[in-house]
């Protein structure tokens, strides 16, 4: 299985602008591979909108999210795993969506049923009737 948490981010950001609101996310930004701007991290996360009159180049991809934007007038290239999104919100009405660790990757496989030999009883060989 795949991780939902891409789709699930893509979807929300679809939905999010085709309501005419502001799409924000909030990003771990103390994950190994974010490279936001850190002047604008408070508390480890950081906000960032991703609407597109804020970002240039904007790609929701299936492992990471990049794109470029301004931060105080300098532009920043933005890059951070779907894995460090921890959540994204409309500004306007605060709707949204926010990740658990389930979102992240594949979910368990439904246990399968034991073999007659894991039962302990011997292989059974098929058995064939005729019907009339």
């Amino acid at each position: 299985m795949l991780p939902k948490r891409p789709y699930l981010l893509r979807a929300m950001h679809q939905w999010i602008v085709e309501c005419g609101n502001t799409p924000h996310v909030i990003v771990d930004a103390e994950h190994e591979r974010a490279e936001v701007p850190r002047a604008y991290v408070k508390d480890g996360k950081i906000v960032l909108n991703l609407s597109e009159g804020a970002t240039q180049r904007l790609r929701l991809g299936n492992a990471e999210i990049e794109f470029d934007a301004r931060f105080a007038g300098v532009v920043h290239h933005v890059r951070f795993p779907v894995s460090a999104v921890l959540g994204i919100y409309a500004r306007e009405t605060g709707e949204g969506m926010v990740f658990s660790e389930q979102d992240l990757g594949p979910e368990p496989e439904p246990p399968t049923r034991p073999t007659p030999a894991e039962e302990g009883g011997a292989p059974r060989r098929p058995q064939l009737k005729v019907v009339k």
